[in-house]
């Protein structure tokens, strides 16, 4: 079926409660997220779905975080058009832009061609921005790299633009693997 369950929740603080928590979800049966101006929102297939899905999910339980959530029946959706619509190109310092192929290239020394699809990682979380940030100050030039949880590999396709070498990029998430070829292979 392609009717999924959309949970919207609220999170304070955000950003590192977004974090967590999509870690968290990621452990079910939740297979896509978006952040929202309060939070995340987390879709899960409603044939995957049961009323005891968030059970165990501790950060919801956590006096650090304050949470609250909604959840509806969703029909489905072209997430890859719905991606388009709200997916802006990212500038990092003039020096790196992380776009998508429906994106006009630009002069920057770094153009990071990305299709995240189902993948976690389009430059905008405020760590991946630190990430490329200190890639660019960092002479990484014949140096040994991992990205962990890569997502969709930016951080290791631009590793590979300033010349580190040998690279590996992992990800437990198959669509995550896949689609860091994808984008490797840009």
């Amino acid at each position: 079926s392609n009717i999924y369950i959309g949970y919207h929740f609220n999170i304070e603080p955000k950003e590192l409660g977004s974090e967590i928590l999509i870690a968290e979800l990621g452990e079910k049966a939740f297979e896509s997220f978006s952040e929202t101006e309060t939070g995340i929102s987390a879709f899960v297939q409603k044939d995957l779905w049961d009323e005891g899905i968030l059970e165990g999910i501790h950060i919801l339980e956590s006096e650090e975080f304050k949470i609250d959530y909604t959840f509806e029946e969703i029909d489905q959706v072209n997430w890859n058009e719905e991606w388009e619509k709200n997916f802006e190109p990212i500038d990092v310092e003039g020096n790196c832009h992380v776009r998508a192929p429906f994106h006009p290239k630009t002069d920057a020394e770094f153009d990071i061609l990305i299709e995240p699809k189902m993948s976690f990682g389009t430059g905008h979380h405020e760590t991946t921005h630190m990430m490329i940030q200190h890639l660019l100050e960092t002479d990484v030039t014949g140096m040994k790299t991992l990205d962990m949880g890569c997502g969709t590999a930016i951080l290791a396709i631009l590793a590979e633009m300033k010349g580190a070498q040998p690279i590996d990029a992992i990800d437990i998430d198959n669509w995550c693997y896949l689609n860091s070829i994808e984008n490797v292979e840009r």
